[in-house]
């Protein structure tokens, strides 16, 4: 009867002793605290590709002695694709775990400026594969919204998924991602901030309806101070905000163009039926219409009107608006007649 020996499969030449025992080495080290990565490994990757793409990124030094120490150990099979996040200077013994079984793998989402919840919403439960009835609780936690001091008849915590990218680990549920995004918020809301809201005499939740406004209505990015400025001259003078992504909003559809019919629907979110402004924010604004809030231009205008080319003419009286209308729709007119 042979000797009983473990029967390791190897093709090709032996390495020598003193690189099995290099790698050995290598793979025993402790787990570093590097700095985290994102490697890529595809499907159907073999794994000298993958192991050259971890130490392309840095995770692993050399990617010959690793494939020598998993393939000496019989782990170089059964790699699970996906995007990982690893960290460089990686216990082996670790590192192929996650390979392995898949631990480690991230999904990533872009939130981009100006999504409302609805469509942030869609967007993660398509990502991380989360029920949408699971989402449609997390955005709409109580503790949550009392902690960002959310007016109590507002239902979700709308305006505060900050929009950003993120990376999430495979298995986030509906909660975690969503106190990641009001985290982020969190970091991004500065300290001085909250003291201009006393010079203001506006609560943050106000500057956060305002700044989504701002956000929804600039297609120039130096004109968010002097759209901010806009609306907060005609709340000072009592006026009707009349934004049109309010109206938007309010009706909980995309609409190309807001007619007059649209103006009618009834919601207090409709800023041509109700004075003031919303009773919270309508999207999430980023970081510069925030501050546009926050801190307006200094200019007279009450009007504005878009131009074709996404810029506004600011006006001051309703009859200087009334005629840049009306110069902006022969400019249209004329952009549309047939060339002689």
């Amino acid at each position: 009867m042979p000797s009983v020996r473990t029967i390791v499969r190897h093709r090709g030449p032996w390495p020598t002793l003193s690189v099995l025992a290099a790698a050995a080495l290598l793979a025993c080290g402790p787990s570093a605290d590097g700095a985290s990565v994102r490697v890529k490994i595809p499907a159907g990757a073999t794994f000298a590709a993958a192991a050259d793409s971890l130490a392309r990124a840095g995770v692993i030094g050399s990617p010959r002695l690793f494939r020598i120490w998993a393939g000496a150990t019989g782990r170089d099979r059964s790699l699970q694709p996906g995007t990982y996040m690893l960290h460089k200077g990686a216990n082996w013994g670790d590192l192929i775990e996650n390979l392995t079984s898949g631990r480690g793998i991230v999904v990533s989402v872009t939130i981009p400026e100006g999504y409302d919840i609805a469509a942030i919403t869609r967007a993660l439960t398509r990502v991380l594969e989360i029920p949408a009835d699971s989402m449609a609780a997390a955005v709409s936690d109580s503790s949550l919204r009392r902690r960002l001091g959310i007016p109590d008849d507002v239902v979700t915590i709308e305006g505060y998924l900050f929009p950003e990218t993120y990376v999430f680990g495979n298995g986030t549920d509906a909660r975690e991602a969503v106190e990641t995004m009001v985290g982020q918020f969190e970091k991004e809301w500065r300290p001085e901030w909250t003291a201009r809201l006393d010079t203001l005499r506006m609560t943050r939740n106000e500057v956060m309806a305002l700044a989504s406004i701002v956000e929804k209505e600039a297609m120039v990015a130096e004109e968010r101070p002097i759209i901010a400025a806009v609306y907060r001259n005609r709340l000072q003078r009592g006026m009707l905000l009349q934004a049109d992504p309010t109206v938007q909003y309010a009706l909980g559809e995309r609409v190309d163009r807001v007619l007059y019919k649209h103006l009618e629907v009834e919601s207090r979110y409709n800023t041509y039926r109700h004075a003031g402004l919303p009773p919270g924010p309508i999207a999430s604004p980023g970081t510069a219409s925030i501050v546009a809030a926050l801190y307006p231009a200094d200019v007279p205008y009450l009007y504005f009107v878009a131009r074709p080319d996404g810029h506004h003419e600011f006006r001051r009286t309703f009859a200087e608006h009334t005629a840049a209308i009306r110069q902006i729709r022969r400019e249209r007119s004329t952009l549309r007649e047939p060339a002689r």
